[in-house]
Order: C-alpha cells, then structure tokens, then sequence
C-alpha cells in the first residue's frame, strides 16, 4: 500500500554567517545587562566614596534606564534612516567612552551625568539588535530561536555581572566594574562590519524633529512628576510635571497619526497581541529590576555577605532565566503564546509571594529561591513577548517596532526602580522613626553613622536601620505580587479573547 502521507518540512538551518552575526548582536546586549546588573552590588561602595544624597542615589540608578526609555524611539526610527548596522557600531563607541567616564567619576554629579551618557549610548543599540535580528532571520522559527538567544544573553549579562562585578568589587575601586564595557566593545567593532549585513527602511521619509522634541516633552516631565511624588509626596509642581507629560503625550500621539512616515507607527498598538506583549514585558521588568536592586542591597548590607557571595545567591535565578528563555521555544510549540505568558506571570508572581517572608537574621536561601522562580519566570516571558512584537511588525519599521518593545522593557526597569525602590526608602524613613534624622535616608548611611558611635549605640542603631529596610523590602514585595496577579489575569483575558 502506498503512503500517501506529505512529509513534514525541514526545518531551515542557521547558517555560519548567521550564528555569527547573531553572536556579535548578542554582545551590547550581554553589556547593557551587566551594566543594569553591577550597579545595584557597587551602590554600598559608591556610597561610602561620593556620599551622595538618597535622591542622587536614586538617579544614578535611574537615569541609565531614564534615558534609554526617552531615547530609544527616536534611535529606533534614526536606526531604520541610517541603517541598523552604522547605528550600532557608532552606539558601541560611545557606549565605552561614557562607560571610561563613569568609572572615573569624581563626583555624585559626575556619574549622574555618566550614567546619562550611557542611557544615551545604550538607546542606540537594543532596538538596532533586535531589528537587525527580525531582518536576518527570516524564517519564523529560526527568528524564534534566535531571540530565545538574544534574551539568554541578557539574562546570562544579568548572571555574570554579579560574580564578575563582585570580584572586581573585592579588589579593585567600584569603577572597575563599568571597564568591563570595553572589550566587548573591542568585539563589535572588530567583527561587526564582517558579519553584520546593512538594513534600513528603503523609503524612510524624513525625521520628524517635532516629533523628537515631543517624545522628550513626554518622557522626561512625566519622570520627574513620578520621582518628585516618591520622594517628596503630593505637591503642585510633580503633579503639573505629570500633567504636562500626558498633555505632550497625548499631543505626540495624534501627530503620530497624521504624519505619512510617523516617528512611532502607533497603529501597531491596534494589534492585541503586539500591544500585550509590549505591556507584560514592562510589568515583567518593572518587579524584577525592583527587586534585583533591592536584594543585592539586602544581602549585603542587611546579611552582610561580600559582593561575590551576594552575586552567588542570586546567580541561580539568572540561569533560571537563560535556560528557561531557550526552553520557551519548545514550550511555546506545544502550549501556545498565552499559556507561556500567563504561567511565566503566575511564577513571577510566585517568587515574590515567597519575598514576603523574608526576615533580618536569615534569608540567603529564600532569597535564592525566590528569585530562581522569579528568573524562571521571566525568561518564559520574555522570549515568547519579544518574538511576538517582532513578527507583527514588518520588515521596514522593524527598528521602531523594537524601539517600542525596548521602551516599555526599559522604562519599566527605570519605574520599577524609582517607585518601589522609593516605596521601600518610604517605608524604611517611617519604620527608622526619629533615628532617621541622624542616620541619613538610605541603609548604607546609617551603617556608616552606627560605625562611629559608641558599640551599644551603634549596634542598636544598625539593627533597627536593617529591621527597617528589611520591612520596606517585604512591602515591595506585596506590591510587586499584586502588580503580578493583575497583569497575568488582565494579559491572558485579552490575549484569549483575540484567539
């Protein structure tokens, strides 16, 4: 009897150029990770060298993500005219001479602006990587593949950075850690016009300058009407900044809408999927940058362990994230894009379910465990997110499309840092009481106070500022939870209803 059955088509292997070219796009990204990564194990020791306020703390920290949130759609779109590759190498070089900067800095003012300067360096190249990955893998599954990749360097970044940050801590000025830039840096430039095939868009249109200035009218009233209410509460000032930020906001928007080659092809939004996607990779970073900032701090400071012990127990939960965003791609076959988004969510949700628990004396191992389901996770997240954004967008606004993925996933990391970072420096003020006067508004600089008091002054000083931080991470983590459930219910109810 003759088999009539069509065999099933082979599947489209990766060329050598291709996984060449996917290894030098993977390294800005595994630079930009490590970058986010190092600073949360350096602030204890910046601290101690530039004493900054807890609001420049705050925007040292912030201003990276700040900036490339502000910066990425005009890159996107400045990607897609110039070319991908040209922006990327020119993003690379500026990357490494703002990241000599840093490290140099002499002041908290100074690396506030350094950090400005990276988040500048760095808005050119997430969105070019991941364009230039939409347009080399063409085949849907490979371009799958690829991305799982590209997000398992982020997370790998994210994994190393503490241990290789930590040991540079150990032995070398806090600085050391932003050096690490530079050979990577030495990598892209060497082999990226070799292996890296020019794209842009064939008919661009001109840049819409008004356009450039409206998106920074957008961003940057809006982050400081956020940030003043954090740190200051209610006043007149943060809420007309806020205003003023939705007002240009909604200004951009419509003009987005008239123009024939918009900045933004907000129509993309129309589509569930694309808009989902876009949102549940903001809420998915928003809780994990939160909560990666705020356990290096604890298990330092709070458990006193060294930056590479630190880095250790949060290192099970970044491979957690590498293998499972490689593993997405399997799953994703077998269970389909809202099964992965919602059961990723509901993990997420999980680990920090688990953070509330979290105690003074002893948390190194819950730590560890929470934040191995919290990298779980959100690596099963955001593989099958980032894919779906880049296959509804076509091939010409591929640039933009990834410049709107890398906005909400930056912006997210920079809110969730300002908000529940300043959510639990809120609680640790109230919870310090009137000691808080004295000891300065951050956990570093009670400790440094409680070092030069009398021993049982001291001592007491330094349990209740670590008692207190460590109720303002558990608060975090509620509030993290909540986030959590909310988008894991309202994604999944929206994703089903499109199926």
């Amino acid at each position: 009897m003759t088999n009539t059955r069509t065999p099933a088509p082979r599947r489209a292997r990766m060329s050598g150029r291709q996984a060449a070219a996917l290894a030098v796009l993977v390294l800005p990204v595994l630079l930009i990770s490590v970058d986010m990564t190092v600073l949360g194990f350096a602030v204890p020791f910046l601290s101690a060298d530039l004493a900054p306020s807890a609001g420049q703390l705050l925007w040292i920290v912030d201003v990276y993500g700040f900036m490339l949130a502000g910066l990425l759609v005009t890159m996107g779109s400045v990607a897609d005219r110039i070319g991908r590759r040209r922006l990327l190498i020119i993003g690379a070089v500026a990357f490494a001479a703002a990241s000599i900067a840093a490290a140099y800095a002499p002041t908290a003012e100074a690396l506030i602006a350094a950090r400005a300067l990276l988040g500048l360096a760095g808005a050119t190249l997430m969105p070019t990587t991941l364009a230039l990955i939409r347009n080399i893998f063409t085949d849907e599954r490979q371009r799958l593949l690829a991305i799982a990749i590209w997000g398992a360097g982020f997370s790998a970044g994210m994994a190393a950075g503490p241990i290789v940050g930590g040991w540079l801590l150990e032995h070398f000025w806090w600085g050391s850690v932003f050096l690490m830039a530079i050979p990577v840096t030495v990598v892209v430039l060497a082999a990226g016009p070799f292996v890296l095939p020019e794209s842009r868009n064939p008919e661009p249109g001109p840049l819409d300058w008004p356009s450039v200035g409206l998106s920074f009218a957008t961003m940057f009233p809006f982050v400081y009407g956020v940030k003043s209410f954090a740190e200051h509460g209610f006043s007149f000032t943060a809420s007309a900044a806020v205003a003023a930020g939705l007002a240009f906001g909604a200004v951009f928007v419509a003009r987005q809408r008239r123009l024939e080659h918009p900045l933004i092809d907000v129509t993309l939004f129309s589509r569930r999927r694309f808009s989902a996607s876009v949102l549940t990779n903001f809420t998915v970073v928003f809780a994990l940058i939160s909560a990666l900032f705020l356990l290096t701090q604890y298990l330092q400071l709070v458990l006193g362990l060294s930056p590479v012990r630190a880095g250790m127990v949060l290192l099970p939960g970044l491979v957690a994230g590498v293998v499972s965003g490689l593993v997405a791609v399997r799953l994703s076959d077998r269970f389909g894009l809202v099964t992965i988004i919602v059961g990723g969510l509901s993990l997420i949700a999980t680990g920090f379910a688990a953070l509330t628990g979290i105690g003074v004396d002893s948390g190194a191992v819950l730590s560890a465990a929470a934040f191995g389901i919290i990298g779980l996770g959100s690596g099963l997240v955001q593989t099958v997110t980032n894919a779906a954004v880049m296959s509804d967008a076509p091939s010409d606004r591929a640039g933009a499309a990834a410049a709107i993925s890398e906005t909400g996933y930056e912006l997210g990391g920079a809110l969730g840092v300002a908000l529940l970072g300043s959510l639990a420096s809120v609680v640790y003020v109230h919870q310090l009481g009137d000691a808080a006067e004295g000891a300065g508004s951050t956990l570093g600089e009670a400790l440094e106070t409680a070092a030069g008091l009398p021993a049982g002054l001291g001592a007491s000083l330094a349990e209740a500022a670590r008692t207190a931080f460590t109720t303002g991470l558990r608060a975090t983590s509620v509030v993290g939870l909540v986030l959590l459930a909310i988008a894991a219910v309202s994604v999944g109810r929206v994703l089903r209803r499109r199926a």
